[in-house]
C-alpha cells in the first residue's frame, strides 16, 4: 500500500499545544453526542456532580429512548434550573417511539444522522461539543461543531481516522479547538502542557492488550464472543471492546494520534502495559520521558477536555501507588493482533485507505457481533478490502462518505462469501 500524496505532505498539529484555550463563561453548555453510552453516561454524571459548571443543552442516542429518558429524568431532578435539552435519535423506529412522548416530542430534532448535525448547530448557546458516539457517522457532527467554532472534546476518534484533514480544515476555518477524552491521548496532551511542538521526540501509546493478551494463535481461532466481550481493565461499549480485542482499537489511536499532535507515524509507538496504569506517554528530543498515571476512570480525561485543561476536584479513587505493583511493558505481537499492522499501514498510506480500513473494521465487528464470522476472520476482511478498493485522494466530505459507502458494499460483500463457503 503506497502513500498517498496528502499522506507525504507536512500534517499539522490539531491539537492546540502552546495555544491558548477558548474561554467560556460557567456553567459550560455541552452537547452530548452518545448520551446513553459509556461516554455520555459518565458526561451526565460530571454535569449532576457539578450543576454550576456544566449545562446540558441537547443530547442523542441511536435507539435507546427509555434509557434517554431516566438519564434526562435523573439530570432534571439534580440539575432543576437547567432548560431541557434538545433530543436527537437516529434509530427511525427509535425516533418515531420518541416522538410520542410528551416530554420529548417537543424537542425532538430530525431523524438519522441529520438530527446529530442538528443537535450541534442548533443547540442554544452551546460552548462544547462531547462526541461520544462510535463510529464514522461521528464525522459530520465533528465538522459541524468544527464550523460553529466550539470546543470538541473528541471521543469519537473515527472522526480524525476517517477525515483527519477535513476535521483540520473546519477547525482552523471556524476557529474551534479539539481537545481529546480517549484516556492515550489525554495523557499525552497533560505531558505536552507548556511544551512546543518542537520538543517532541515520539509519542508511545499504551495498550491493555486485551482479554487475549496470552492467549495463543490456535486458541484464538476458538475464543467466543462472552470471552471477546470480558474486558480485564475497562468497561465499554461492545464495539470498542471487540477493537480493543483485536488491538484495532489502538491502531486507530495511532492514527488519531498523528493528526491531533502532527507527529509521523514512525515517531508514534505501541507498548503493551496490561496494569493501565500509565495512560500514556511522551518521549521529548532531549532523551526526557514523560508519563501520565492514573486510575482506569473515564471522567478523568472528559472534565479535563471539557473544562479546557483544568485539574478541578473530581471525587472519586485515588491511584495508590504502593497497591499498583510492578509496572508491566511488553511489545505487541504482530502475527496474533495484525489489525495494528493494517491500521499502522493504511495511515501512512493515507488518502482513502483509513476510511477503508475503518468501515471494513465497523462491517466486521457488527458481523462478529451478529454471529456471523469468528474473531479471527476481522482482519482478513479488512485486508482483503483494502487490497479491493485502492486507496486515493479525499478533498471533502462527499468524497469521504462514497468511499466509506462502497468500503462497507465491498466488506459485506466478504462476509457473505465467508459465511456461504463456511470459511
Amino acid at each position: 500500500m503506497k502513500p498517498s500524496s496528502s499522506a507525504q505532505r507536512d500534517h499539522p498539529c490539531l491539537y492546540p499545544c502552546g495555544r491558548p484555550l477558548l474561554e467560556f463563561p460557567l456553567p459550560v453548555r455541552l452537547i452530548v453526542l452518545g448520551a446513553t453510552g459509556s461516554i455520555g453516561t459518565q458526561t451526565l454524571d460530571l454535569v449532576k456532580r457539578n450543576p454550576d459548571k456544566f449545562q446540558v443543552v441537547a443530547v442523542s442516542c441511536r435507539s435507546r429512548v427509555p434509557d434517554l429518558v431516566r438519564l434526562l429524568e435523573d439530570l432534571a431532578s439534580v440539575c432543576p434550573d437547567h432548560d431541557p435539552p434538545l433530543v436527537a435519535v437516529t434509530d427511525p423506529e427509535a425516533h418515531a417511539a420518541a416522538a410520542a412522548l410528551p416530554g420529548i416530542g417537543k424537542r425532538l430534532l430530525a431523524a438519522g444522522p441529520a438530527g446529530l448535525v442538528e443537535a450541534v448547530t442548533g443547540a442554544p448557546g452551546a460552548h462544547c461539543l462531547v462526541n461520544g458516539l462510535v463510529g464514522a457517522i461521528g464525522l459530520e457532527p465533528t465538522l459541524a461543531a468544527a464550523e460553529r467554532g466550539l470546543r470538541i472534546a473528541l471521543a469519537n476518534k473515527e472522526s480524525l481516522v476517517v477525515g483527519g484533514d477535513l476535521v483540520a480544515e473546519a477547525v482552523v476555518a471556524g476557529g474551534a479547538e479539539i481537545l481529546p477524552v480517549d484516556s492515550e491521548h489525554s495523557a499525552i496532551a497533560q505531558c505536552l502542557s507548556g511544551r512546543t511542538e518542537e520538543e517532541i521526540g515520539c509519542l508511545i501509546l499504551t495498550a491493555s492488550g486485551g482479554p487475549f493478551r496470552e492467549t495463543s494463535a490456535a486458541d484464538l481461532a476458538r475464543v467466543t464472543l462472552e470471552q471477546i466481550l470480558n474486558h480485564p481493565t475497562w468497561k465499554m461499549g461492545p464495539k470498542i471492546t471487540v477493537d480493543s480485542a483485536t488491538l484495532m482499537n489502538k491502531g486507530l489511536e495511532v492514527i488519531e494520534a498523528h493528526h491531533l499532535f502532527g507527529v509521523p507515524y514512525d515517531r508514534i509507538e505501541v507498548v503493551v502495559h496490561p496494569g493501565s496504569i500509565v495512560h500514556s506517554l511522551v518521549e521529548f528530543v532531549d532523551g526526557a520521558l514523560l508519563a501520565q498515571l492514573g486510575t482506569p476512570d473515564m471522567r478523568i480525561p472528559l472534565q479535563y477536555a471539557i473544562c479546557g485543561e483544568k485539574h478541578w476536584p473530581l471525587e472519586m479513587g485515588r491511584l495508590d501507588l504502593l497497591k499498583t505493583g510492578p509496572l508491566l511493558f511488553e511489545a505487541p505481537d504482530p502475527v496474533r493482533f495484525p489489525c495494528l499492522r493494517l491500521a499502522r499501514e493504511a495511515g501512512a498510506a493515507g488518502g482513502a485507505a483509513p476510511i477503508v480500513l475503518n468501515a471494513a473494521n465497523e462491517v466486521a465487528v457488527t458481523a462478529l457481533l451478529d454471529g456471523r464470522i469468528r474473531f479471527g476472520d476481522i482482519p482478513h476482511i479488512i485486508e482483503d478490502s483494502l487490497a479491493a478498493d485502492a486507496p486515493g485522494e479525499v478533498n471533502d466530505l462527499a468524497t469521504a462518505l462514497a468511499v466509506d459507502n462502497q468500503a462497507r458494499r465491498t466488506a459485506t460483500g466478504h462476509i457473505d462469501r465467508r459465511s456461504s463457503s463456511g470459511e
